[in-house]
Protein backbone atom coordinates (compact mmCIF):
# COMPACT_ATOMS: atom_id res chain seq x y z
CA UNK A 1 0.00 0.00 0.00
CA UNK A 2 2.80 2.39 0.94
CA UNK A 3 4.62 1.68 -2.33
CA UNK A 4 1.45 2.41 -4.31
CA UNK A 5 0.98 5.73 -2.52
CA UNK A 6 4.57 6.70 -3.31
CA UNK A 7 4.12 5.76 -6.96
CA UNK A 8 0.97 7.90 -7.07
CA UNK A 9 2.93 10.84 -5.66
CA UNK A 10 5.54 10.41 -8.42
CA UNK A 11 2.83 10.21 -11.06
CA UNK A 12 1.32 13.47 -9.78
CA UNK A 13 4.78 15.09 -9.68
CA UNK A 14 5.59 14.15 -13.24
CA UNK A 15 2.25 14.65 -14.97
CA UNK A 16 1.55 17.81 -13.00
CA UNK A 17 5.02 19.09 -13.77
CA UNK A 18 4.63 18.53 -17.49
CA UNK A 19 1.14 20.02 -17.61
CA UNK A 20 2.05 22.99 -15.42
CA UNK A 21 5.37 23.54 -17.17
CA UNK A 22 3.97 23.48 -20.68
CA UNK A 23 1.11 25.76 -19.64
CA UNK A 24 3.53 28.29 -18.16
CA UNK A 25 5.99 28.00 -21.04
CA UNK A 26 3.54 29.55 -23.49
CA UNK A 27 3.34 32.63 -21.29
CA UNK A 28 6.79 32.90 -19.71
CA UNK A 29 9.09 31.37 -22.33
CA UNK A 30 7.41 31.65 -25.74
CA UNK A 31 10.76 31.84 -27.58
CA UNK A 32 12.01 28.61 -25.97
CA UNK A 33 8.62 26.89 -26.21
CA UNK A 34 9.03 26.44 -29.97
CA UNK A 35 12.83 26.28 -30.08
CA UNK A 36 14.16 23.09 -31.62
CA UNK A 37 17.69 23.57 -30.21
CA UNK A 38 16.30 23.92 -26.68
CA UNK A 39 14.25 20.74 -27.04
CA UNK A 40 17.15 18.74 -28.50
CA UNK A 41 19.64 19.98 -25.89
CA UNK A 42 17.10 19.48 -23.11
CA UNK A 43 16.32 15.97 -24.28
CA UNK A 44 20.02 15.03 -24.25
CA UNK A 45 20.48 16.54 -20.78
CA UNK A 46 17.35 14.72 -19.62
CA UNK A 47 18.67 11.40 -20.92
CA UNK A 48 21.94 11.93 -19.04
CA UNK A 49 20.14 12.79 -15.81
CA UNK A 50 17.78 9.85 -16.25
CA UNK A 51 20.77 7.56 -16.64
CA UNK A 52 22.20 8.87 -13.36
CA UNK A 53 18.84 8.35 -11.63
CA UNK A 54 18.62 4.77 -12.90
CA UNK A 55 22.22 4.04 -11.89
CA UNK A 56 21.65 5.33 -8.37
CA UNK A 57 18.39 3.42 -8.12
CA UNK A 58 20.02 0.20 -9.27
CA UNK A 59 23.07 0.55 -7.01
CA UNK A 60 21.15 1.52 -3.88
CA UNK A 61 18.36 -0.97 -4.58
CA UNK A 62 20.88 -3.77 -4.92
CA UNK A 63 22.48 -2.78 -1.60
CA UNK A 64 19.09 -2.64 0.14
CA UNK A 65 18.05 -6.01 -1.31
CA UNK A 66 21.29 -7.63 -0.22
CA UNK A 67 21.60 -6.20 3.30
CA UNK A 68 18.16 -4.92 4.25
CA UNK A 69 16.08 -8.08 4.12
CA UNK A 70 15.94 -11.04 6.44
CA UNK A 71 13.36 -13.72 5.66
CA UNK A 72 10.53 -13.45 3.18
CA UNK A 73 9.44 -9.87 2.52
CA UNK A 74 7.53 -8.15 -0.24
CA UNK A 75 9.67 -6.45 -2.86
CA UNK A 76 10.91 -2.99 -1.86
CA UNK A 77 10.51 -3.75 1.87
CA UNK A 78 13.32 -3.96 4.41
CA UNK A 79 13.47 -5.21 7.97
CA UNK A 80 17.15 -4.60 8.66
CA UNK A 81 18.91 -1.24 8.85
CA UNK A 82 21.50 -0.89 6.11
CA UNK A 83 24.80 0.88 6.76
CA UNK A 84 26.91 -0.93 4.15
CA UNK A 85 28.13 0.47 0.84
CA UNK A 86 27.07 4.01 0.11
CA UNK A 87 24.74 3.88 3.15
CA UNK A 88 27.91 4.06 5.23
CA UNK A 89 28.36 7.65 3.97
CA UNK A 90 24.79 8.92 3.70
CA UNK A 91 21.37 8.01 5.02
CA UNK A 92 19.36 8.68 1.87
CA UNK A 93 21.43 7.90 -1.24
CA UNK A 94 18.40 6.68 -3.18
CA UNK A 95 16.59 9.94 -2.46
CA UNK A 96 19.61 11.88 -3.69
CA UNK A 97 19.17 10.13 -7.01
CA UNK A 98 15.42 10.69 -6.93
CA UNK A 99 15.97 14.42 -6.41
CA UNK A 100 17.33 14.43 -9.97
CA UNK A 101 14.28 12.64 -11.39
CA UNK A 102 11.97 15.69 -11.73
CA UNK A 103 14.81 17.59 -13.44
CA UNK A 104 15.44 14.69 -15.83
CA UNK A 105 11.76 14.50 -16.70
CA UNK A 106 11.55 18.29 -17.06
CA UNK A 107 14.43 18.33 -19.53
CA UNK A 108 12.96 15.38 -21.44
CA UNK A 109 9.65 17.24 -21.65
CA UNK A 110 11.49 20.30 -22.97
CA UNK A 111 9.81 22.67 -20.55
CA UNK A 112 11.85 25.59 -19.20
CA UNK A 113 9.15 26.35 -16.62
CA UNK A 114 9.29 22.77 -15.36
CA UNK A 115 13.13 22.92 -15.26
CA UNK A 116 13.39 26.33 -13.56
CA UNK A 117 10.35 26.43 -11.26
CA UNK A 118 8.41 23.19 -10.87
CA UNK A 119 11.27 20.65 -10.62
CA UNK A 120 13.05 22.71 -7.90
CA UNK A 121 9.75 22.96 -5.99
CA UNK A 122 9.30 19.18 -6.31
CA UNK A 123 12.88 18.62 -5.10
CA UNK A 124 12.14 20.74 -2.03
CA UNK A 125 8.97 18.72 -1.46
CA UNK A 126 11.01 15.50 -1.67
CA UNK A 127 13.34 16.87 1.02
CA UNK A 128 10.36 17.72 3.20
CA UNK A 129 8.91 14.22 2.70
CA UNK A 130 12.24 12.74 3.79
CA UNK A 131 12.19 14.91 6.90
CA UNK A 132 8.54 14.40 7.81
CA UNK A 133 7.92 10.83 6.63
CA UNK A 134 11.05 8.80 5.89
CA UNK A 135 13.09 9.80 8.94
CA UNK A 136 10.26 9.29 11.50
CA UNK A 137 9.39 5.95 9.84
CA UNK A 138 13.01 4.78 10.14
CA UNK A 139 13.13 5.89 13.78
CA UNK A 140 9.95 3.92 14.54
CA UNK A 141 11.30 0.90 12.69
CA UNK A 142 14.88 0.82 14.02
CA UNK A 143 14.76 2.94 17.19
CA UNK A 144 18.00 3.96 18.89
CA UNK A 145 20.09 2.20 16.25
CA UNK A 146 18.76 4.66 13.66
CA UNK A 147 19.06 7.62 16.03
CA UNK A 148 22.76 6.81 16.51
CA UNK A 149 23.15 6.43 12.74
CA UNK A 150 21.51 9.84 12.27
CA UNK A 151 24.07 11.49 14.53
CA UNK A 152 27.03 10.05 12.63
CA UNK A 153 25.75 9.98 9.05
CA UNK A 154 24.45 12.97 7.03
CA UNK A 155 21.39 12.86 4.79
CA UNK A 156 23.58 13.24 1.73
CA UNK A 157 27.32 13.12 1.09
CA UNK A 158 29.07 14.88 -1.77
CA UNK A 159 32.61 13.66 -1.14
CA UNK A 160 34.38 12.20 -4.15
CA UNK A 161 34.53 8.61 -2.82
CA UNK A 162 30.89 8.69 -1.81
CA UNK A 163 29.70 9.98 -5.18
CA UNK A 164 31.89 7.42 -6.93
CA UNK A 165 30.19 4.66 -4.94
CA UNK A 166 26.78 6.15 -5.68
CA UNK A 167 27.15 6.63 -9.44
CA UNK A 168 29.60 3.86 -10.35
CA UNK A 169 27.68 1.41 -12.56
CA UNK A 170 29.98 -1.41 -11.40
CA UNK A 171 29.35 -0.71 -7.74
CA UNK A 172 29.42 -3.86 -5.64
CA UNK A 173 28.08 -3.41 -2.11
CA UNK A 174 30.52 -6.06 -0.84
CA UNK A 175 33.57 -4.10 -1.91
CA UNK A 176 34.88 -1.54 0.57
CA UNK A 177 34.35 2.03 -0.51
Amino acid sequence: MKAMARMLVWLVFLTGGVWGGLSLDRILFPALYGSLWFHVAGFLIGLGLLRLVMTVSRNTGRTLAKYGREGELPRMETNRMVTEGVYHYMRHPMHLGLLLFPFAFAFLAGSPSFVLMIAPAEAILILLLIRWMEEPEAIRKFGTEYLNYMHHTPWFCFKRDCLHALFNPNNDPELPI
